[in-house]
Formats: structure tokens, C-alpha cells, sequence
């Protein structure tokens, strides 16, 4: 079947296999960032914004997303370097792994919410497993990169 994608503000047309997942198509054109972790909805490795909204893509077809915007770290690169050497800072980078997913979660809700609280925070990346660093490194970047914008202005 043909499907047509705008991948990282690009249009991408393919012809894919009805059962192809959006994590195959988008590795397949280029976006590594995109991971493959439990392939089950749980890790948030996979995760893409579809629309502005992330999505596991692991468990979205690929026809689904025909029509529509799919956006990886690989297109959202100005974005995420505001707020991910915070992150760093914070030791919460250890093997990076789960970065990819942690990024993708928080321009989503910074977008959605640029003031949240910490439990608003905790509850908007709690789909991202990491087995590093605790995730407490992942909320005190994001908090101090929030400070810093105050601060700014």
C-alpha cells in the first residue's frame, strides 16, 4: 500500500506492507533516534509526536500515520538542545539510551504546558523506563532548565 508521511517537515512517500509499524518506516527513512525497546508499549523509546502528540510508535501502524505529521528527535534538534545539556547537568545521561524518548516527551509537554509543576512532570514521562538513573536526574534537569527560562525574563 502507499502512504504518504511528513517526516520532519519533509513529505515522504513509500510503498509498506499493511502490518509495517511507524518505528519501521521511520528508521527505514533515516530518524535512529527512534528506538526499538520492549516493542509492547512500555518503554517510550519509540516515541514520535504524530500530529504534536507523542505516540509509541512500536504499536501504530505506519498506514495510520498516512496523511499525516510525524516528527523524531532528528527534526526537533533546535528544540531539544535548549533543555537537554540541563538534563545532562543533572547526570541523568548515564548510557543515554532513553534519551531519545525522555526529549520527545518533554517538548511535548513543555509545548503543551511551558510551566508544569514537578508531579505534572513525573505524570507526562512516566511511560519512559529508564534503568540508569532513577528519573529523579530527568525531573531536576527539566526543572532547572524551566528556572533558567524564569530567570531569563
Amino acid at each position: 500500500m502507499d502512504i504518504t508521511i511528513i517526516l520532519n517537515g519533509k513529505k515522504v512517500q513509500d510503498q509498506i506492507e499493511p502490518d509495517m509499524a511507524l518505528l519501521d518506516f521511520v528508521r527505514e527513512h533515516g530518524c535512529y533516534s527512534v528506538k526499538r525497546g520492549c516493542e509492547s508499549s512500555n518503554c517510550g523509546l519509540c516515541t514520535v509526536l504524530m500530529d504534536e502528540v507523542p505516540v509509541l510508535s512500536c504499536s501504530v501502524l505506519a498506514a495510520r500515520a498516512d496523511g499525516h505529521r510525524v516528527d523524531t528527535l532528528e527534526g526537533l534538534q533546535e528544540e531539544a538542545e535548549e533543555f537537554v545539556g540541563f538534563i545532562a547537568d543533572q547526570g541523568a545521561d548515564q548510557c543515554g539510551f532513553c534519551n531519545p524518548g525522555f526529549v520527545m516527551n518533554t517538548i511535548a509537554l513543555l509545548r503543551e504546558n511551558p510551566d508544569p509543576t514537578d508531579d505534572e512532570i513525573r505524570a507526562f514521562l512516566a511511560g519512559n523506563l529508564c534503568r540508569c538513573s532513577g528519573y529523579e536526574g530527568q525531573l531536576r534537569g527539566i526543572r532547572s532548565f524551566l528556572n533558567s527560562r524564569k530567570e531569563e525574563k
